[in-house]
């Protein structure tokens, strides 16, 4: 199935009301870790699959990316996009990810912030975006961490009195679909393990260049529940290149 919570007017609201949301790319808890590793976009055609808000869009933009695309499935989220970070360089497209249709080797730069774990055939859509790529090109993605996605409900186990006792992982290894509730909603995502992140990219022309577990920053660690991110992975990032 192809996941479009974000056009449910409860769930958008919800969303929108996020510190990331609120804040842009210096309110995502990743954002640190995920700059340090992002190519030099001067000059480069950059496409980012399930952009959101078009925070990286507009990023790439303004370091000098002759062409950026960013597609996502949601109307909400594009008519954002465009309200926030519009640029004179950036094309948005809606569509899902699974249904694009791209010539090969157009694109220098491929980027997807937390949205692969919405997709099923994570093998194919790799193989795709290797077409896209021109040789050398750059993909950097950021994803649910398995440890995060594996049990679904992505919520913490608590004691009687309501407080954390500890973060749950079990049926690691069974990938698939998984119900979880996201800001109080039911949303159907897909569990997958490291090995099959990284292996896929290994099968399929890429060279890793970085594997990274990002941490809160000391600077976010005072928003409420920061703290406890700590205490398991929630993100995954990584780079690779086109061989």
């Amino acid at each position: 199935m192809k996941e479009n919570k974000y056009d449910d007017s409860v769930f958008f609201t919800k969303y929108s009301q996020m510190y990331r949301s609120l804040k842009g790319l210096e309110g995502a808890g990743e954002w640190s870790e995920l700059q340090k590793v992002l190519p030099c976009f001067s000059g480069k055609e950059v496409l980012d699959l399930g952009c959101g808000y078009g925070w990286h869009c507009k990023y790439a933009a303004e370091h000098g990316a002759s062409y950026v695309l960013g597609t996502d499935i949601s109307q909400k989220m594009l008519q954002k996009a465009q309200e926030i970070n519009s640029h004179p360089n950036i094309q948005y497209q809606r569509i899902a990810m699974e249904d694009l249709d791209l010539p090969k080797e157009s694109f220098s730069i491929v980027l997807s912030s937390l949205a692969f774990h919405y997709i099923q055939d994570f093998p194919l859509m790799v193989r795709r975006i290797h077409s896209w790529l021109k040789t050398s090109g750059q993909f950097v993605f950021s994803v649910e961490h398995p440890v995060f996605t594996s049990y679904g409900t992505q919520d913490w186990w608590y004691d009687k009195n309501g407080e954390i006792l500890h973060f749950p992982v079990d049926n690691y290894y069974y990938e698939g679909q998984r119900e979880a509730t996201f800001l109080g909603e039911k949303v159907v995502k897909y569990h997958r393990t490291l090995t099959t992140y990284l292996e896929t990219l290994l099968q399929n022309g890429f060279q890793l260049q970085h594997v990274i577990e990002p941490q809160p920053p000391q600077t976010m660690l005072m928003i409420p529940g920061m703290k406890d991110e700590m205490r398991r992975p929630m993100m995954l990032i990584i780079s690779a290149q086109k061989l």
